[in-house]
């Protein structure tokens, strides 16, 4: 996926916006803010997955001390 991304990044920056129509100028920008959306979708999966892991962390250690306790 990641290739796919850097793709579609230099494929975006490379065009020659002085030669677009105005629609096609409309649609580069909608694509500029999808791309910006998505790469922060993923910073948000980024960090939800490594809270998953403290937590996951949290949680195993607290049932080892649990288990360790009775």
């Amino acid at each position: 996926m990641a290739d796919t991304v850097t793709e579609t990044v230099e494929m975006l920056y490379s065009i020659d916006q002085q030669n677009l129509t105005v629609d096609q100028q409309i649609a580069l920008a909608q694509a500029y803010a999808a791309l910006a959306q998505a790469e922060r979708l993923e910073l948000i999966q980024q960090r939800l997955y490594n809270i998953q892991q403290v937590v996951s962390r949290w949680a195993l250690h607290a049932t080892t001390i649990d288990g360790a306790a009775r």
